[in-house]
């Protein structure tokens, strides 16, 4: 299967789609086709664990990885490291609502499930274009995408992981486990601004012609581990299978039964997956897109314009304080009918005044699988407080975003389809917040993080996972910082470090 940019200047293979992250266009890689998954193969899932079930997925969109090759990859990334041997479990909250838990790997975010197995990809994308050079692969976080990078490609042989975080936007155990990450391969920059700063600022380094000769002169190449690169969205499908196929074989669905999925999004990658999923052929009848009071992608499936001139707000939802949703020009992309041209024109005005138009029709197209609301932090903190008495379950702030969204979209269409919740992140990595809401502001003033985490263990019957017990005793290594202006330069220190 072949890949093209978004804005139209590139054809690769899957492998160079992995290996490059970004195409030189600024465009993104998408595949040529969307492969199909019969209902009769979707049967047959249902009786697979989450490694069969990835491995018959992730072959359908890399077809120049061999079967042997993503067998293995699947293997090493989904064997060790995850607390719970189902990966990506389903649990019941009420009788038509399901929570999907992708919080079970080692950074307790799901960005696990894509950045366990991404440096595997990457080694033999490199291997298989004759790659010699090291791979310096570069991550903008809002909070879970670094520490995840950093810890997926730590000390991997041919490889170093920089991630760009913004000071001051991301929760107290976010920072923690980033800055006191290990390994002798890894960096971590915090950028003095927003998530969309650094973003930016990443997609300005992989564009720099100049950098990237320099870079080039030193023996090392760029690539990304955000979501902008294929090798992390495709990974993303895969939870979506395995979810609908569990609610089958559980006997919660009968197969061919639609459901919705309700997705908190804020780099509209996660969303994205389950589009791709649909289009495959899972019967997924809507995705539901939950926002914070960011809420750009509300008005967006609202009214059909992209307006990123607005306030930005720093939320109990950190993830989610974007107003740049890389990921949606995949989604332009089709909604255009692939009609890259037309995509680069809507980037160049996004660029340019901040705002595009797609017209009634195309929204109108798109508003068939799409529905979108939002939540502020207090509709937020009243939600982790709602489902927490009825259901004795804590979620996190992301995730309760979703919960309160759920409820608004059945209140608005008197669509009560089984629905799936897509839980983002533990709690524990939001302690603080998590506690706030369920007790009160003044009840924990002046508490620690541990305190707010053994608070919710309490509450919860959940044990305080190790890898928040133990940050409060971990060294911090990384300290480096710069502005928005200044990350290409931070960058080439680090590396020259």
């Amino acid at each position: 299967m072949s890949f093209f940019s978004t804005r139209g200047g590139a054809c690769v293979t899957a492998s160079q789609a992995v290996l490059y992250g970004l195409a030189h266009d600024g465009g993104l890689f998408v595949p040529s086709m969307f492969p199909t998954v019969t209902q009769e193969r979707l049967s047959a899932l249902c009786q697979t664990g989450y490694r069969n079930q990835a491995a018959r997925i992730l072959r359908a969109f890399l077809e120049d990885y061999s079967i042997a090759e993503i067998e293995q990859t699947v293997d090493a990334a989904y064997g060790d490291g995850w607390d719970d041997p189902a990966v990506a479990p389903v649990r019941t909250l009420t009788e038509n609502i399901h929570v999907l838990e992708l919080f079970h790997g080692p950074t307790l975010a799901f960005k696990d499930v894509a950045l366990k197995i991404l440096p595997h990809l990457m080694r033999l994308a490199a291997q298989k274009n004759g790659e010699e050079r090291e791979i310096s692969i570069l991550a903008a976080t809002s909070g879970d995408t670094g520490k995840a990078a950093l810890e997926g490609f730590r000390d991997v042989p041919g490889t170093s992981c920089t991630a760009f975080y913004p000071l001051g936007g991301v929760s107290r155990v976010q920072e923690l486990q980033m800055t006191t990450t290990q390994g002798r391969n890894t960096h971590v920059i915090g950028v003095k601004g927003n998530f969309d700063q650094a973003q930016a600022g990443v997609k300005r380094i992989f564009a720099d012609a100049s950098l990237r000769d320099e870079l080039a002169r030193r023996g090392i190449v760029l690539s990304s581990a955000n979501s902008i690169n294929f090798g992390r969205l495709a990974p993303q499908v895969v939870y979506y299978f395995t979810a609908y196929t569990d609610l089958v074989a559980r006997g919660v669905v009968r197969m061919g039964q639609n459901v919705n999925f309700v997705v908190p999004t804020g780099n509209f990658g996660d969303i994205l997956a389950g589009y791709y999923a649909k289009r495959m052929g899972l019967p997924i009848k809507r995705l539901i897109c939950a926002s914070n009071r960011n809420n750009v992608l509300t008005d967006f499936f609202s009214d059909g314009i992209y307006y990123t001139h607005r306030t930005f707000f720093k939320t109990l939802s950190p993830s989610m304080d974007i107003l740049i949703s890389s990921n949606l020009e995949r989604l332009l992309y089709e909604s255009a009918d692939r009609d890259a041209a037309l995509v680069s024109s809507w980037m160049e005005l996004l660029s340019a005044s901040g705002s595009f138009s797609i017209g009634a029709q195309r929204l109108a197209q798109l508003r068939k699988t799409f529905w979108a609301g939002y939540a502020d932090d207090v509709m937020t903190a009243a939600e982790i407080r709602r489902v927490y008495e009825r259901s004795h379950y804590v979620l996190d702030p992301h995730s309760a975003v979703g919960s309160h969204v759920l409820n608004e979209y059945r209140a608005q269409t008197g669509d009560h389809t089984a629905a799936v919740l897509v839980c983002t992140a533990s709690p524990y990595k939001f302690a603080s917040d998590v506690a706030a809401s369920l007790l009160g502001a003044e009840a924990v003033e002046g508490w620690d993080m541990l305190q707010c985490a053994q608070k919710l263990e309490e509450l919860s019957g959940v044990p305080v996972p190790e890898q928040v017990r133990s940050l409060a005793t971990l060294p911090v290594r990384h300290k480096a910082t710069c502005e928005p202006q200044g990350m290409a330069q931070a960058l080439l220190a680090e590396l020259s470090n």
